[in-house]
């Protein structure tokens, strides 16, 4: 694995503030079914970090002081993580609404098969990674036999009333790119994933998440052993634009890592980037008193959430596209 922070932590980013805190993103562990190229986590089924129960439990009083309104579970597949179902449970009785970012395949996995139930019955928003609606495609970036399971999967939710009218059960995509290009234009992708999906297979979902890939982790390494590192952050820093600085996901999240350290993005978790790019660790005890850093830690990676129509959890942060010639070819 190839260490790429040593050639982005030099390079300058603007300087950015967080302005509220809405969304309290916890990383349960870095255990999932798969082992993705794109993976920015370097997620895989060896992996055996796991958020406890005490660090959950602790995130939970933390949401509660400084008024979270979400609380966005992500992983490896969150799923997988032993406690997941008391947190979830318990977050729902306190009023917080609840993101699971899924690995929709995960549901077909042996003892597993209650994840789609569980998340209808607690009115979860699914966040469904998809990269693509093309079987070649999904399985050259996340392995053979994935995009049928995928689509199973989704086919289940749907089932049970997710992206249904008036069932309030969201059930959101994530499309990342399968090489060293940015995300095509995210509106006209959604249109193409909404008429082709339910063409061919019958099924529905509320909106689409265009996410660029981030130079770091398991992708990073791809890129370097590729000689196209260097070429893909210059291709992120030309395609900067200032006005999706007032977008990024970091100006009103905390990443909170599977130890309860915390970061300003799970990007910069990844990269041990510490919050507000200080020296030292903070922990979600040091959030018990309700103050929150405003200053945010950036280095070159942070080009990612501002290149083109911009990146970030919830997709896209503004409506131009970005390179759709270049993409389309792999879409």
């Amino acid at each position: 694995m190839h260490d790429t922070w040593p050639r982005l932590k030099d390079i300058p980013f603007p300087e950015i503030r967080r302005t509220r805190i809405d969304t309290l993103q916890l990383n349960l562990g870095y255990l999932c079914n798969l082992s993705c190229i794109h993976c920015h986590v370097n997620a895989g089924p060896r992996r055996t970090e796991l958020m406890d129960r005490e660090t959950m439990e602790l995130a939970l009083k933390v949401a509660e002081r400084l008024g979270v309104a979400t609380l966005d579970l992500t992983g490896g597949s969150p799923e997988m993580n032993p406690g997941f179902r008391w947190l979830v449970t318990q977050a729902r009785q306190r009023g917080l609404h609840v993101m699971d970012r899924l690995n929709p395949t995960i549901m077909e996995e042996p003892g597993y098969e209650w994840v789609g139930g569980f998340l209808a019955e607690n009115r979860i928003e699914a966040v469904a990674s998809m990269p693509c609606y093309s079987q070649a495609n999904v399985d050259e970036q996340r392995g053979s036999g994935v995009f049928e399971s995928s689509i199973r999967a989704l086919t289940t939710l749907n089932a049970l009333g997710y992206a249904a009218p008036g069932s309030g059960l969201v059930l959101n995509l994530v499309y990342n790119p399968n090489g060293a290009f940015l995300p095509p234009g995210q509106e006209a992708l959604e249109a193409d994933y909404k008429h082709l999906l339910e063409e061919n297979f019958g099924i529905r979902f509320n909106r689409l998440y265009a996410l660029a890939n981030m130079p770091i982790q398991r992708f990073g390494s791809w890129l370097v052993s590729k000689g196209k590192f260097d070429d893909y952050v210059a291709t992120l820093r030309g395609a900067h634009r200032d006005e999706n600085l007032d977008g990024v996901m970091c100006r009103t999240t905390i990443s909170v890592d599977y130890q309860g350290n915390i970061y300003d993005c799970d990007f910069n978790q990844m990269l041990k980037l510490n919050l507000g790019g200080r020296d030292e660790v903070s922990h979600l005890r040091d959030l018990l008193d309700g103050n929150v850093p405003r200053q945010i830690g950036v280095a070159g990676h942070c080009f990612g959430c501002t290149a083109g129509q911009g990146s970030s959890c919830g997709g896209a942060l503004a409506a131009e596209a970005s390179e759709p010639a270049k993409a389309s070819a792999h879409v």
